[in-house]
């Protein structure tokens, strides 16, 4: 088996998207991960992107659940993961027939992102606490749809997810625990769809045996990055990813894209 012909900056960004998503799954930094496919997508197709990235996802996500195994809100799982089915049963419907969908869909899920971030951040100023109430289990079916749509397309699905556990104050393992087990089952699942749509391709192996190790490098790394924050500033560091991973989405141009334009 040999490389792809891909140009030189793929494998810039390759490189860099999978450390920031076993960064991101390891806990540290929860909407880092979302700007994995944009990057990749600088300079392959989409749907490359994509491929290439699902089997990479879930090696990270396996690498993350060697820490955090059984440590999750089943509450939470049991509301998001019915909503999530849903949502990937749709997203794999529009793939297939929609080309510039995902650039809508990243804009819409970019301003819904920086409007929570907002409300979050006013409702902290102003009243200097966050939300007592759990969110209702109705929000976690809806958002977890969100998530199951979002992450098929673009596997983007951190910040519907996050809007739900987030707010309810979980303790920072349970809160990365019940993440990372979420993503991991959707990973699986979308398995599916992927294969059906031809997206898995044998001619993408190679480049997906090169990287997985990197996985677990962004792993390790955000494991020990994530233990040196408090609960309170890993909220702010949570917060504070969101609202980067809105303001890429709509934007449309990452860090990685600024600097190959000069």
């Amino acid at each position: 088996m040999s490389l792809p012909d891909y140009p030189t900056l793929f494998w810039v960004t390759a490189v860099l998207a999978i450390i920031l998503i076993g960064v991101s799954k390891a806990g540290f930094g929860g909407g880092v991960g979302a700007i994995a496919t944009p990057l990749m997508a600088l300079t392959i197709p989409v749907a490359d992107a994509a491929a290439i990235l699902l089997p990479l996802l879930i090696v990270a996500d396996i690498f993350s659940l060697r820490h955090y195994w059984g440590i999750w809100d089943r509450r939470s799982l049991r509301a998001m993961l019915p909503g999530a089915l849903v949502g990937i049963a749709l997203g794999a419907a529009f793939f297939g027939y929609f080309s510039d969908n995902e650039r809508i869909l990243k804009v819409g899920l970019g301003v819904i992102s920086l409007v929570f971030v907002a409300y979050q951040a006013f409702r902290t100023l102003i009243l200097g606490r966050l939300a007592e109430a759990h969110p209702p289990d109705s929000a976690g079916v809806a958002l977890g749809a969100a998530a199951g749509f979002t992450s098929t397309l673009a596997h983007a699905g951190g910040p519907p997810a996050t809007m739900y556990l987030l707010p309810q104050k979980l303790p920072r393992h349970i809160f990365v625990g019940t993440n990372v087990t979420f993503f991991f089952t959707l990973n699986l699942v979308k398995l599916i769809p992927y294969a059906f749509l031809g997206l898995l391709r044998v001619g993408n192996l190679t480049t997906i045996l090169v990287l997985a190790p990197l996985a677990y490098v962004g792993v390790t790394l955000g494991v020990f990055l994530n233990k040196r924050f408090s609960d309170r500033w890993f909220n702010v560091l949570i917060y504070t990813m969101l609202f980067v991973t809105g303001m890429e989405l709509i934007s449309g141009r990452s860090i990685i894209h600024w600097i190959a334009g000069r």
